[in-house]
């Protein structure tokens, strides 16, 4: 199943940098930003030079063509089917407004494919309440058409319906997965699968990671 790659909400890369790795590389990969931290040279901000260095750095570099630097509530969805297509995979990461969600959530639901997965970051996170509000307000809109599939610490995935059953079973025979702690959840509506990463876990990742032991700490990590 085709489709584009989308993400709302850059920062310095690291979703979009995880998304580039494990795409093919005729994927095509479309990243939207203000790109505005840091001071400006030569009207390009210390964000956007960081950025792209991240990825010479990674061995992933950016097709600057396919990013969009400005506000994406200015945006409309041809925008971005111009760029990429229908999106099979949307991450909203963006603004974390009320506004900044509805004007987001619109372009991810006019843009997406059939068989697309929207990702909504921050929801349940309590330093931004109104992404939480977003997201719900998002469902129960369009209850008859969208529905979550499954949820994280602060993350939640939505599908279309149809796909709903599918994508879920996907999340619960996945063997990657088996690390986490997998449970059932109701969420407006919708059975999903909540993924908990016990914090025992996180620490002794953490701690090898940054001992060096990067390579031991993926398999530590996945382990049961």
């Amino acid at each position: 199943m085709g489709g584009g790659i989308a993400e709302i909400g850059v920062y310095f890369g690291r979703s979009y940098f995880l998304l580039k790795k494990i795409t093919s590389p005729e994927d095509r990969v479309l990243g939207i930003d203000l790109f505005d931290i840091g001071e400006m040279s030569n009207g390009v901000s210390e964000q956007y030079r960081a950025f792209l260095e991240n990825g010479h750095r990674l061995g992933l570099p950016v097709d600057e063509d396919l990013l969009v630097v400005g506000d994406s509530s200015e945006l409309s969805p041809q925008d971005i089917s111009s760029k990429v297509g229908k999106v099979r995979f949307f991450s909203v990461d963006g603004g974390h407004t009320l506004s900044n969600l509805e004007a987001d959530s619109r372009l991810a639901k006019e843009t997406i494919a059939d068989h697309g997965v929207i990702v909504f970051d921050d929801t349940f996170n309590p330093a931004w309440p109104e992404v939480t509000v977003g997201v719900a307000d998002f469902l129960r809109n369009n209850d008859e058409a969208f529905s979550a599939f499954c949820m994280t610490k602060y993350k939640t995935y939505v599908c279309r319906r149809e796909f709903h059953d599918f994508y879920r079973a996907a999340i619960l025979r996945a063997p990657h997965l088996r690390a986490f702690e997998l449970a059932e959840t109701h969420f407006l509506g919708s059975d999903a699968v909540r993924l908990h990463n016990p914090f025992g876990r996180r620490i002794l990742y953490e701690l090898m990671t940054r001992s060096g032991m990067s390579a031991i700490s993926e398999r530590a990590y996945r382990c049961h």
